[in-house]
């Protein structure tokens, strides 16, 4: 009994020890940590304390009252991330795999409990063979129960979940649930239903990877908002975007020092050319606005004719959606609204202020898309701006066509303020276009069709595809020089940085999912 103890008093010591930075060397860093290793490196040295620690499954069933593991394959406690508070669980594969039983889940639920209380971001580093067989309907009972936390922490506190190893079956559905998953290339994976299961239904031969790893749901399917060449890297990206977040829906992110100065940035007045069919990279506009080297994108390689992440401007947090020119030209399409309208929404539950950089020609026609449900995907993101409560202002660097130009975030929808380029043409559609419908009789009947066409192109560019005719209604709230565009955003928020809106009193809205 006395050997028990001591082994017992030696690991809640153990588990109270930091600084695992200090802990991994360099050559450690490449591979998979431990689950206690991981928790020790994600938080501050020395502020992890564990819950759970003495806790042990309660089956009775095929053998498993002889096969008992302390803390029953998950860490769980709380601790600090640059002196900020956090709740972590973390799943230990080397313990049943990882599987999910019900005291696991209860250690789990325990947890989130704790950090909706508090109001404290919770982090799930998940690595887990699913659900433990030998405990049949209690185990799922247990997905359950946290899926329903998950849900109710939805929008009161940041949930972030890190894959780093197997997440299938059931196990998939509370990540998916969660603000932010970030997977590690290589050594995790996501899905349903394994290769095994797909075989035998599709005949169909593919790999973990191919299936649900990183790479996959980092660029196809959208359900990783950021991949991580190993562990250490998953890490350091947890912290870096807790960085950005308020610790919960009551406060807003913490502000950085800062002393506003002359602020002008000429070079913004060299990036977008002449040209209007000529494409440009946005990051060069969005670098050239924000605090050096504070950007942090979020879905990098899932649909990229849409940029998102978040920033610091004038020492302030703010989230980013653009439109990239470098791809299908920054139109919108069924992947890039669904992308935008979810971070737009998150922004707006943690009270971080919306900086739109539009240059959005319209909406990707075609067959595809519309037999996709552009319509009601394109809604989605109508619908997540409108609703925004947050600060949120927009500048439109070039192009602003057709109902792509309402959709993000224009005045109509309840934008704060919105500035324009002088560049920028706001119009139905492009001149080209325009003129071919509306003077196409007098085009037609022409002695030289294609110089008139050139003709009342000119006229309707002059007439509209600029941003003076919607000044004057008051839909752009001022014309800007490019390079003035950084100062007039950091007063600009700073004067929007106690807005109010009072909604309609309802139980929630109907967003077209």
């Amino acid at each position: 009994m006395n050997s028990k103890i001591k082994m017992l008093n030696e690991k809640l010591e153990l588990s109270k020890l930091g600084g695992g930075q200090a802990r991994i060397d360099k050559q450690h860093q490449k591979k998979k940590l431990t689950a206690r290793e991981r928790v020790l490196y994600l938080l501050d040295e020395g502020s992890f304390e564990e819950i759970g620690a003495l806790v042990t499954h309660r089956t009775k069933d095929f053998g498993m009252e002889n096969q008992k593991f302390y803390g029953d394959g998950v860490v769980t406690g709380y601790g600090t991330v640059n002196g900020r508070l956090i709740y972590v669980f973390a799943q230990d594969f080397t313990v049943f795999g990882g599987s999910l039983s019900e005291t696991h889940a209860e250690k789990i639920c325990k947890i989130m409990d704790m950090a909706v209380n508090v109001g404290a971001p919770i982090i799930g580093l998940n690595d887990s063979g699913g659900a433990r067989i030998q405990e049949g309907v209690r185990s799922l009972g247990g997905y359950a129960d946290i899926f329903y936390r998950n849900v109710q922490a939805s929008g009161v506190i940041p949930q972030i979940s890190a894959i780093m190893g197997p997440c299938a079956g059931g196990a998939v559905y509370s990540p998916a649930i969660t603000d932010f998953t970030i997977m590690v290339q290589d050594t995790s994976y996501m899905f349903v239903t394994g290769p095994n299961v797909v075989k035998t239904v599709t005949n169909e031969e593919v790999t973990s990877e191919e299936l649900g790893g990183a790479s996959v749901h980092s660029t196809k399917s959208g359900v990783a908002h950021k991949t991580s060449a190993n562990d250490i890297e998953c890490l350091e990206d947890v912290k870096k975007l807790l960085s950005y977040l308020p610790q919960s829906n009551k406060e807003t992110p913490k502000d950085l020092e800062f002393e506003f100065q002359e602020e002008i940035r000429s070079s913004l007045s060299e990036i977008v050319p002449e040209n209007p069919n000529k494409p440009y990279d946005m990051h060069n506009v969005i670098e050239g606005i924000i605090d050096e080297d504070s950007f942090y994108e979020i879905h990098k390689d899932h649909a990229e004719n849409i940029i998102v992440g978040f920033a610091r401007l004038g020492g302030k947090s703010i989230g980013i959606i653009a439109n990239q020119p470098m791809f299908l030209a920054g139109v919108l399409d069924v992947n890039s609204a669904k992308k935008a309208a979810r971070f737009v929404r998150f922004c707006d539950c943690f009270n971080i202020p919306l900086l739109v950089l539009e240059d959005v020609p319209g909406f990707l026609p075609g067959t595809d898309q519309e037999w996709n449900g552009i319509i009601v995907h394109g809604a989605k993101l109508l619908y997540a701006f409108s609703e925004a409560t947050v600060p949120r202002v927009t500048v439109i660097t070039r192009k602003a066509y057709g109902g792509a130009y309402d959709v993000m975030n224009s005045k109509h929808i309840g934008a704060d303020m919105n500035f324009a380029w002088p560049n920028a043409e706001i119009a139905v559609m492009g001149a080209k276009g325009a003129a071919e419908i509306i003077f196409k009789r007098e085009i037609v009947s022409a002695d030289d069709p294609e110089a008139k066409w050139k003709e009342k192109e000119a006229e309707y560019a002059e007439l509209f595809a600029n941003p003076y005719s919607a000044s004057e209604r008051g839909f752009i709230d001022e014309v800007i020089l490019p390079k003035n565009t950084r100062r007039k955003l950091i007063k600009a928020f700073s004067m929007l940085e106690n807005k109010e809106v009072n909604r309609p009193n309802r139980k929630h809205g109907n967003i077209p999912l």
